[in-house]
C-alpha cells in the first residue's frame, strides 16, 4: 500500500538512533530574568520512540548515549517512565567536565515574542558515539520493524553521522523500515562543517532511507535540493513541498514516502496547522486548523511518530497524515517535548473532535 514491506510482527516495533537532552523551560520568562525552570527529557528521535510508546502502545527502543552522573540520573528516569527500552553506550563523568548530556535552554515567547532556543553540547557525551557502540545484532534479535534517527544527531560530530549509517545497514538486513527526518539545524552543523559538509553527510546516510520527514527548507539545505525563498511561500500551502518531491525522489529513488507539518506562525500562542505527504506516487493533505499553542517544542516529532503510527499498524495513507497531524496538534497543548496525549484522544482530534469537555 505504501510501497513499503513492513514487517507484521517483532519483538521492537520502532527503535531510534539518536541524542538524550534534557530542556530546561523558564516557560515565559526570558532565561536573562529567569528564577526556575521545569526540566523536560528530549532529543528528536528519542521523542519518536516515546510518543510512540507511551500514547501509541507501541514496543519502543532508543540507542544513545548515557552518562554516570546525576542529570544521567534524571534522563533515564524519564525513559524509563515513557516506556522506552534503552540500549545505552556508557561514558564515565570525570566530576568536572564531562562528558555531559546535553542541555538545551528554550523559553516559551508569548504573543509577538518568539521562543528563544539555545544549546550547551560541550563535550557531549552523544557526539562522541562512533560505529562499533552498538551490538545492533543484539538490539535486533528478537525482529525489529523500523528504525529512526534524525538530522540533529547527524550534525553532531564527524562520526555520529557514520554511526546513523551502520545502524541503518544493520537495521535493513534485519528487514526493518528505515525512516530519518531531516531536522536540519545549521547552528548545529556550522560548529564543524557547514551547509557543504550537512549536504555531502545527509545525502550518504539517505541512501538507505525509505521513509523521509522534513519541511521545504529541509529539503533544501539538508538534502540541497533546489526550491522557492521559503520565507515567500505560503505556510499552509502544500504546492511548494510537492513540487519539490520530484526532485527528492530523483536524487534518491529508493525513497517511498516523504512527510511534513505546515505551520503559518500567527504568534507564539497561534499557529495554522497542517501536515502533507507524498506516499509512493500520491499525495495527500491534512485537514487544517489553528492552534493555541502551549509549547512548541516536539510537535514536529509528534507529527511524525502519530504518521509512523498510521504506517505501522496499516492505516490508510489519508488516515497516517491525518493521525499525525492531529498527534502533533495535541502535543502543542502541553508543556515539554514528548506526548501526553492518549491514543483515543488522537483519533478523535483525528476524525473532528472538538475541544468540549469530556464528561
Amino acid at each position: 500500500m505504501y510501497g513499503l514491506d513492513i514487517r507484521p510482527t517483532g519483538a521492537l516495533d520502532f527503535v531510534s538512533l539518536g541524542a538524550l537532552v534534557h530542556r530546561l523551560d523558564p516557560g515565559i520568562v526570558p532565561f536573562r530574568k529567569a528564577t526556575g525552570c521545569q526540566i523536560h527529557v528530549s532529543g528528536g528521535e528519542f521523542n519518536a520512540a516515546a510518543n510512540l510508546a507511551d500514547c501509541f502502545g507501541l514496543q519502543t527502543g532508543i540507542a544513545t548515549a548515557m552518562v554516570d552522573y546525576p542529570i544521567g540520573d534524571l534522563i533515564a528516569e524519564r525513559v524509563r517512565a515513557m516506556g522506552v527500552k534503552p540500549f545505552y553506550k556508557r561514558f564515565t563523568h570525570n566530576g568536572v567536565n564531562g562528558p555531559n548530556m546535553a542541555a538545551v535552554y528554550s523559553d516559551r515567547g508569548h504573543g509577538v515574542r518568539a521562543p528563544v532556543v539555545f544549546y550547551n553540547r560541550a563535550n557531549e557525551a552523544a557526539s562522541q558515539l562512533k560505529p562499533g557502540d552498538f551490538d545492533w545484532a543484539s538490539i535486533f534479535a528478537g525482529g525489529v520493524r523500523w528504525f529512526h534517527s534524525g538530522g540533529i544527531f547527524a550534525a553532531l560530530s564527524e562520526t555520529t553521522g557514520e554511526v546513523i549509517i551502520e545502524g541503518m545497514k544493520a537495521a535493513k538486513a534485519a528487514g526493518a523500515i528505515v525512516s530519518f527526518d531531516l531536522n536540519f539545524r545549521q547552528k548545529l552543523w556550522n560548529i564543524w562543517g557547514g551547509q557543504d559538509r550537512a549536504v555531502e553527510v545527509v545525502a550518504r546516510i539517505v541512501e538507505h532511507v525509505d521513509v523521509l520527514v522534513g519541511n521545504e527548507e529541509d529539503l533544501q539545505k539538508g538534502l540541497g535540493i533546489p526550491g522557492p525563498e521559503v520565507a515567500a511561500t505560503s505556510k499552509l500551502d502544500p504546492s511548494t513541498f510537492f513540487g519539490m518531491i520530484d526532485d527528492v525522489v530523483k536524487k534518491h529513488q529508493q525513497v517511498k514516502v516523504v512527510a511534513t507539518t505546515l505551520r503559518d506562525v500567527l504568534s507564539t500562542n497561534r499557529h495554522g496547522w497542517g501536515a502533507v505527504a507524498w506516499v509512493n506516487g500520491q499525495s495527500y493533505c491534512s485537514p487544517t486548523c489553528e492552534l493555541d499553542v502551549l509549547d512548541r517544542v516536539g510537535g514536529g516529532d509528534g507529527f511524525a511518530s502519530g504518521f509512523f503510527y498510521g504506517l505501522l499498524t496499516g492505516e490508510r495513507p489519508e488516515e497516517a497524515v491525518k493521525l499525525g497531524w492531529a498527534h502533533g496538534a495535541l502535543l502543542t497543548t502541553f508543556p515539554g517535548d514528548t506526548t501526553m496525549a492518549t491514543v483515543d484522544q488522537v483519533r478523535a482530534f483525528a476524525r473532528g473532535g472538538s475541544a468540549r469537555i469530556q464528561r
